[in-house]
């Protein structure tokens, strides 16, 4: 991880393969809609399963009023868990997406 990146990678507790990585939302008005459902789009486009979580509760990325619902505000952190076929590919484009967006 080069040092431009603000995000803790988080120790995985489920499969070696799977992908996770934690982000503390820097946007003063936090995962809104907008960005909401744009993750939501970009989750689609995968075959993997990719998971938001915030205080315990995870959610399918997919869904857009699941991740809604978490009502992830300014400075919470959340952690993404991304497993299936093209996990690498998912983490690199949502990663991007939220160091740019959130």
């Amino acid at each position: 991880m080069d040092g431009k990146r603000d995000i803790l990678h988080c120790i995985s507790k489920g499969s070696v393969s799977m992908k996770e990585f934690c982000y503390t939302i820097k946007n003063a008005v936090g995962v809104h809609a907008r960005p909401a459902g744009a993750l939501a789009r970009m989750a689609e486009k995968y075959d993997s399963t990719i998971l938001i979580e915030k205080d315990g509760t995870a959610v399918n990325l997919e869904k857009l009023l699941a991740v809604m619902k978490l009502n992830i505000q300014y400075q919470e952190t959340v952690k993404v868990t991304i497993e299936g076929s093209d996990e690498a590919a998912a983490l690199e484009q949502i990663q991007t997406f939220f160091e740019e967006n959130l």
